[in-house]
């Protein structure tokens, strides 16, 4: 809907300012603008880049270098469509505690920008794009992974796992480690070792990322309903499975070093796997300590951690 706003305009009679009509298609220009970026919201930009992050570099190992940039492009714009499509339609399944929570209540659905039908249709055009895109310029191992992983989120994640059971984090894990599967598969047409353990990587890695966010916004999953750890556990148990998956994480890591890799991706492992480790413990000693918790510290480091751990797989793919 367009607005009209207007404005004082002086008068050489001295007769009573005249209201004049602000030209009404910069206002329309930005109600599509507000549209278009209610959208993109939907589609969660941030998680899309930071599954990029993980692709490129398992292309390039898989490749033994770097892939064709055709290649890379088409993977780049069907993983970025369909981690879009997975986000929407997961707004569209959780609009109804994405209202109850005030981290999220100012999202699209629930502040009534988009409908959710719109959200809908939306999500699954992005869905089919990708996964048609997948099929006709990769091959069927790549596409399938693709269509597996919105699935998996959507259906099996976000509308089973995540309001019926404390383990909804690692179990819903798989999601957001596809993108490296998808990547090497989308290159060999096959996955090997080394694309297995790089998934480990990112599947362990999600637990010691996201649980400080939860603890962040535990009030907030308590208030929707959702059986976040840090909502049911106890602080010692949270803290328990932070440092053992971020040792996972990093002995994962360490197990790629084996697999075709040098020194090159192996020291930056060994130096940001230890600051990881270091900062999982730091955050379980001041919980116990009863200091202040401040778990967005270990959640903003361990993004830090893993665009610099694939930074050193792309590099020693390409030396």
């Amino acid at each position: 809907m367009s607005m009209i706003t207007e404005r004082p305009v002086s008068n050489s009679a001295g007769k009573p300012p005249v209201r004049k009509a602000a030209e009404a298609p910069a206002v329309g220009r930005r109600d599509v603008r507000a549209v278009v970026s209610a959208y993109v919201t939907l589609t969660k930009p941030r998680i899309v880049e930071l599954l990029l992050v993980t692709t490129v570099p398992a292309m390039m190992l898989a490749d033994g270098g770097l892939p064709s940039l055709w290649l890379m492009a088409v993977v780049l714009v069907g993983g970025s469509l369909a981690a879009g499509a997975a986000s929407v339609i997961n707004c569209y399944i959780d609009r109804d505690i994405d209202q109850l929570m005030r981290r999220t209540k100012r999202r699209p659905l629930p502040a009534h920008t988009v409908s959710p039908r719109s959200a809908l249709i939306f999500g699954l055009v992005l869905a089919t794009v990708s996964v048609a895109l997948m099929v006709a310029f990769t091959n069927l191992l790549a596409a399938g992974l693709t269509l597996a992983a919105i699935v998996y989120y959507d259906v099996v994640y976000t509308l089973w796992l995540k309001r019926t059971t404390t383990a909804n984090t690692f179990w819903g894990g798989a999601c957001g480690a596809a993108p490296v599967l998808i990547g090497w598969a989308a290159v060999t047409g096959s996955l090997a070792p080394a694309a297995w353990a790089l998934f480990a990587v990112v599947f362990f890695w999600q637990m010691p990322h996201f649980y400080p966010l939860a603890m962040k916004y535990k009030d907030d999953y308590a208030r929707a309903g959702i059986p976040m750890l840090p909502v049911v556990a106890s602080a010692r148990r949270v803290n328990t499975e932070i440092i053992a998956f971020a040792w996972l994480t990093v002995a994962s890591s360490l197990a790629v070093w084996p697999l075709g890799m040098s020194a090159i991706y192996g020291v930056p492992a060994v130096v940001v796997g230890a600051i990881f480790v270091v900062e999982a413990h730091k955050l379980a000693r001041r919980v116990s300590r009863g200091q202040a918790v401040k778990p967005m510290r270990l959640f903003h480091w361990s993004t830090t951690y893993l665009t610099i751990l694939f930074a050193a797989v792309a590099l020693d793919a390409l030396i």
